[in-house]
């Protein structure tokens, strides 16, 4: 079995020294290819690739912009492994990381995986408290953070692996951004392909996003699902409503003031009590605490407006995704 790790980059040759640093560090015993695909980036990153040539088997491509997704597929589709590994370029990789993906895959094979992802000491304090709301249990980051079923997990591409076969046959990733790894996911399923989640396989993702970044994103995850639930029905899970249920529970909340009735909001008050609480014991950090309920909340509010807004779009009025939100896909 010989791995190739597919990396699409645009403009972030800092984050690619970094990770290309992380993996050649590596305590795997086997070769690996690096497949590092330049997405049109104005500021690329050939020179870094190049001080690492000697260290590191790297395949360096450049093509027009065309978005995550198709960069993974050309990536992929000049690999000369046969089994793809994809990482995000704002990731980090334990030197175990390999060896920990090769072990499960000779213990119990499967065509595709995903991993969840960590935090270092030296992330700056927002990036530990966007972490925590991108995967503690307490929040809709559960996912991130290994809580969903292992043998039914939809991994996410900043840690992700498909073997050859299963890429030929389902074709790779759409141009749905974001929302095209669980996409992919679920058209792996419909072709008999089974996932898995790898929970050693972890990386850490440095994600380098500022609040304003950060609550864009997780709009675009909101606007995303109901996409998703409009292509695969059979697929919907109600716990996809909670972050707009979140929002509109807290509206509700501040309107039953007027009749004085406050056991709603006392509730909210309590959850967000215990992020603070979790947060600052999990980071050791009152301040990281403090941020993380910022954090929580810009995830559930992005999130939860978005899914909304897609929701009356696509479900309600049967608008077709592509004309209701032509941001979230990328023309091919």
């Amino acid at each position: 079995m010989i791995f190739s790790l597919i990396i699409p980059v645009y403009n972030r040759p800092d984050e690619v020294d970094e990770l290309l640093e992380s993996l050649s560090k590596s305590d795997y015993n086997e070769a690996f290819e690096i497949v590092l695909v330049e997405d049109g980036s104005s500021i690329p990153c050939r020179d870094v690739v190049m001080n690492y040539q000697g260290k590191l088997n790297i395949s360096y491509y450049f093509k027009e912009n065309s978005g995550p997704g198709d960069s993974r597929n050309f990536g992929m589709q000049r690999a000369r492994g046969d089994y793809f590994i994809i990482f995000d370029s704002d990731c980090i990789i334990p030197s175990q990381y390999l060896t920990e993906v090769r072990k499960e895959l000779d213990a119990n094979y499967v065509d595709c995986f995903g991993g969840p992802d960590k935090a270092l000491d030296s992330f700056s304090d927002i990036q530990k408290a966007i972490n925590f709301a991108m995967t503690s249990f307490l929040t809709t980051g559960g996912i991130r953070g290994g809580s969903e079923k292992i043998n039914k997990f939809q991994p996410r591409s900043f840690n992700m692996g498909i073997s050859k076969k299963a890429f030929e046959a389902s074709k790779g990733f759409g141009n749905i951004h974001p929302g095209e790894d669980p996409d992919l996911s679920i058209r792996l399923w419909n072709l008999g392909f089974e996932t898995r989640l790898f929970k050693e396989a972890y990386v850490y993702h440095k994600r380098r996003i500022d609040w304003e970044k950060f609550s864009i994103q997780v709009n675009k995850f909101g606007i995303a699902r109901p996409i998703l639930n409009s292509w695969y029905p059979e697929h919907n899970k109600l716990t996809f409503f909670f972050p707009t249920l979140f929002i509109l529970g807290l509206l509700l909340a501040f309107l039953l003031l007027i009749f004085n009735i406050d056991i709603l909001l006392q509730l909210y008050f309590v959850y967000f009590v215990i992020i603070f609480l979790t947060a600052s014991i999990q980071n050791k950090s009152i301040k990281i605490g403090y941020l993380s309920v910022i954090a929580v909340w810009k995830q559930f509010f992005g999130y939860g407006t978005g899914f909304l807004k897609s929701y009356i779009k696509v479900i309600l009025l049967k608008k077709k995704p592509q004309e209701a939100f032509p941001r979230m896909f990328f023309k091919l």
